[in-house]
């Protein structure tokens, strides 16, 4: 199986280990991190594993090619389709991208308000420690942001691009998408995205900076039964 077919677990197994909580078997992020959970294979062993990782009244996201096979004791409250997006060719940033600022622990307050505000995804108090994370102030209000959340050996996610609906119309999202995947590049890894299946614009854009269509995937929202 190729590790973007379980991009989650990929992650928690290797560039994210030290952000989740589990063993071999299945892993979940920090809950102050992010809400994603994966077990290794839908083994007994592994799904049993997921289970006990997650508490009453809490709620973990799966994100996977493969059907997601929901373990025992857990029911799944959420069922989607996302797609799997992938950059073939290295992309390239803006020429003049002076007005992008990298984000940090300083941010993290504003970065989570926008995020709760416009939902690109699950997005936490400490969602921006999965990796490096860019915006663009206007006025002095974090008008727009992106970075990377899943990573494992020669893959980062693009994710988290959102911007205020003050400043939408202005191509926020695509220069920093397009940052973002360019820095992946310069870094050697090749840049991948998901988004909702349904989301025609965003899905448009994301052609238009250069990024394909892989698969399509499960999106499952678990909880205790």
């Amino acid at each position: 199986m190729h590790p973007l077919d379980r991009p989650i677990w990929s992650s928690l197994a290797t560039a994210h280990k030290a952000l989740s909580l589990g063993d071999e078997r299945a892993r979940r992020y920090l809950p102050e991190v992010n809400l994603f959970a994966s077990a290794c294979d839908d083994s007994d062993e592994a799904l049993a594993g997921l289970a006990g990782l997650i508490d009453v009244g809490e709620q973990v996201y799966q994100l996977q090619v493969p059907p997601i096979a929901v373990p025992p004791g857990l029911a799944a409250v959420k069922q989607a389709w996302g797609v799997q997006m992938v950059a073939l060719q290295p992309l390239a940033g803006d020429a003049d991208e002076s007005d992008i600022a990298v984000l940090g622990d300083d941010d993290a307050a504003e970065m989570l308000a926008l995020a709760q505000l416009t939902r690109p995804g699950p997005f936490l108090a400490h969602t921006h420690r999965m990796g490096r994370f860019v915006g663009i102030r206007i006025d002095g209000r974090l008008a727009a942001m992106a970075g990377e959340r899943f990573r494992f050996p020669g893959w980062t996610e693009v994710s988290g691009v959102c911007t205020h609906p003050d400043f939408q119309g202005r191509g926020l999202a695509r220069r920093l998408s397009r940052h973002v995947a360019a820095h992946i590049a310069a870094r050697g890894d090749t840049a991948f995205l998901h988004a909702w299946r349904d989301n025609t614009a965003a899905i448009r854009l994301y052609e238009q900076l250069g990024f394909v269509w892989r698969t399509d995937v499960h999106v499952t929202v678990l909880a205790r039964a």
